[in-house]
């Protein structure tokens, strides 16, 4: 058994560092660690919870080249893209900040009762299961409202970034979080499988792979806690006829390429009405070829490598599967180990494997829609429910179309994304439950009634 990880940078193979993981015994340690704080954290006055956000997020901004260009050594991304990950999770702050007092306040329910009212109760010790494509954001857009609800936090990050991992409980300690109260725990599946059955785990958070969440559901379920899961996604971006090209073409292109396409809300089905399916064709074409490669440390890259040479492997077989049953390479389809060449594949059906999972990286299959109608009928097909977008010019007649859109999210003239202000999460495949705005900062409370007479 290898007891030791191992980071590296995806971008030239060079070795970052070594880390041993944790025994049973130092993971147990964080445990009781994480559960003795919570019962002084859970009665510290909200308004002492919130102001340390502020103190997160400049710890945040003093060290944003830092931990940007962690972010990029260990997971490939462009440094400018890694920067406006630590923003994000820097505005992530100082809205739940503002916020958390209004979401967390007493709800007064009138009843026959003399007092009667909800109160939200934090849980305990929560674990989170998270991965390397936002090393940083997906950890803060969990961690964030549930510490400010009065919880504690154990994180399992991606092996790949340990770093980060590490560098995050860091700054949750600098800005003056109590010891215990966010910790990294570097640990294997073995291990994260018995916490999830220890009394002291009150519930799991989980954004990750379709086959990762059903393995922590159903461990979760079977000692009756509650799990949030943020799945893989397939998403659809509908471009109709009348869509602004002039306005909205970056956009698109952004949908499908940004963080190498690794993100699990990119668009990853381009499903275009005839009318403009050759422009669009021509026009994104023209707009990927200019994506500049290279060393993703540099300003001027757009594009990097995957983060591991296994993931172009899964992309190259799956792209690999779809043009033997007639999809056509229009530009890409290259590989050199974490290398993925941007590609844009035509003639693309239902059937194919482009079409029908969750392509991880650069590729941007294009369908041909006969009219909105039966643009909305192939968004729909998917197993996956994270989001849809759609590009026109006729909003009032789009938002008709919400009721028809299964999925989580439905953006309209932009890329599907998340904000501290909206509820994230999805349908189906995609996993249940949501994170952030008010919705995310109540999954990990107790939703309690409180009911008094005299």
């Amino acid at each position: 058994m290898n007891n030791t990880i191992t980071t590296t940078n995806p971008f030239n193979g060079a070795e970052l560092n070594k880390y041993e993981l944790f025994s049973d015994n130092k993971t147990q340690q964080a445990l009781n660690t994480a559960e003795k704080t919570f019962q002084d954290w859970k009665l510290t006055p909200l308004k002492k919870r919130s102001k340390l956000l502020r103190k997160l997020g400049d710890v945040l901004n003093d060290n944003i080249e830092k931990y940007s260009e962690l972010i990029t050594l260990e997971m490939g991304k462009p440094i400018k893209e890694s920067r406006a990950e630590i923003k994000k999770c820097i505005s992530l702050c100082d809205f739940y900040e503002k916020n958390a007092k209004h979401f967390l306040a007493e709800q007064i329910i009138e009843t026959e009762a003399h007092e009667s009212f909800i109160s939200y109760d934090p849980l305990g010790v929560i674990l989170a299961v998270m991965p390397w494509n936002y090393p940083f954001w997906q950890v803060f857009r969990f961690a964030v409202p549930t510490l400010t609800a009065g919880n504690t936090a154990l994180l399992k990050h991606s092996s790949n970034v340990t770093g980060c991992a590490l560098i995050i409980q860091d700054c949750f300690e600098k800005a003056g979080y109590p010891i215990g109260c966010f910790q990294t725990v570097l640990a294997d599946h073995d291990a994260i499988e018995n916490l999830i059955q220890n009394e002291k785990i009150k519930a799991i958070s989980l954004t990750g792979s379709e086959k990762a969440g059903i393995s922590i559901a159903k461990t979760a379920s079977s000692v009756l806690k509650k799990s949030v899961l943020e799945l893989g996604g397939n998403n659809a971006c509908i471009v109709l006829d009348d869509a602004d090209l002039d306005k909205y073409l970056d956009v698109m292109v952004k949908a499908r390429f940004q963080n190498s396409g690794q993100s699990c809300i990119a668009a990853k089905r381009f499903i275009v009405t005839a009318g403009i399916y050759d422009k669009f064709v021509k026009r994104f074409k023209d707009k990927v070829e200019n994506l500049k490669y290279g060393d993703p440390l540099k300003e001027s890259t757009d594009i990097a490598t995957l983060a591991r040479t296994d993931l172009a492997k899964d992309l190259e077989k799956q792209v690999e599967d779809s043009i033997k049953k007639g999809a056509k390479v229009l530009i890409g389809n290259k590989t050199d180990k974490t290398y993925y060449a941007p590609t844009i594949l035509t003639d693309v059906t239902e059937d194919m494997a482009v079409f029908k999972e969750e392509t991880f990286g650069p590729v941007a299959p294009i369908i041909k829609a006969k009219d909105l109608d039966h643009a909305i009928q192939l968004a729909s097909n998917s197993r996956f429910g994270l989001g849809t977008m759609l590009f026109t010019k006729d909003v009032e007649k789009a938002k008709q179309k919400i009721i028809h859109i299964p999925d989580g999210a439905f953006f309209i003239n932009e890329l599907v994304k998340s904000d501290p202000r909206l509820p994230f999460g999805g349908t189906k495949a995609s996993g249940y439950g949501r994170e952030l705005s008010k919705e995310g900062i109540h999954e990990f409370v107790n939703i309690k009634t409180v009911f008094i007479n005299k």
